[in-house]
């Protein structure tokens, strides 16, 4: 890794992916920053790869000191490039796609049959696209409350589907290390994608029961295997 003679990295920054917002991060938030860490939580327009990439960047630019950085979903994607900044020592996957170079959301996606409960509508005449109401609950947040689900979904940003078939040029996982959670009941994104993902790219893993939304359900353990990823004893 580099930043060899830094004995913890302090900085964290929690990137969001797609139909969902920062707020979902809080519980994380809160264990980590009671801990001593300064956490950061990206909000991604979600209008195109780059942008999303170069909103992560110029979090990333205000920092001082080596960052773990954190994606969740679609966020893989996002940190996959933007953790070649010099300042990304770690990164950290939460079920979340980890692309290789030339591929994007669109192929890792057909390595596994997408669960039923799966709720993504295809985008409209603007190129934008939804999680269907109907299926929010069962298909993103199935652990989570019906309040919760409501809440996620009134807030969920909308996602230009553009991001889901740019490919990735430059993968930091080939030059970083990297740890990834497999949320055993994710209906967003099959585990055994998740799996395979990791598998290849020798992630340090860790399996956790929950849906595709783990970080909101599991914080504690979340944010266990983020410490991990800052070098915590």
């Amino acid at each position: 890794m580099q930043f060899a003679g830094v004995a913890q990295i302090k900085n964290v920054v929690l990137v969001h992916g797609s139909y969902a917002d920062g707020s979902g991060w809080q519980g994380v938030y809160n264990i980590l920053t009671k801990k001593g860490y300064n956490v950061t939580i990206v909000q991604n327009p979600l209008t195109s790869f780059a942008d999303d990439v170069a909103s992560v960047k110029r979090v990333l630019d205000k920092l001082e000191g080596p960052v773990v950085l954190v994606g969740h979903s679609y966020g893989g994607v996002i940190i996959t490039e933007a953790g070649n900044s010099p300042k990304v020592a770690s990164l950290v996957y939460v079920a979340a796609f980890q692309p290789d170079a030339g591929e994007n959301v669109l192929d890792l996606n057909g390595w596994a049959p997408p669960a039923p409960e799966n709720g993504i509508i295809p985008p409209d005449s603007t190129g934008f696209s939804y999680y269907d109401k109907a299926k929010y609950h069962a298909g993103f947040c199935a652990d989570l409350s019906k309040e919760q689900a409501a809440f996620m979904y009134a807030s969920q940003g909308a996602m230009n589907v553009s991001g889901f078939v740019t490919r990735v040029t430059n993968p930091a996982w080939k030059t970083k290390p990297s740890w990834a959670i497999v949320a055993t009941e994710d209906k967003s994104i099959n585990p055994e994608i998740e799996r395979k993902m990791y598998a290849r790219s020798k992630a340090a893993v860790t399996e956790i029961k929950g849906s595709h939304v783990v970080f909101i359900s599991q914080p504690k353990a979340v944010s266990a295997v983020i410490e991990a990823a800052a070098g915590a004893k």
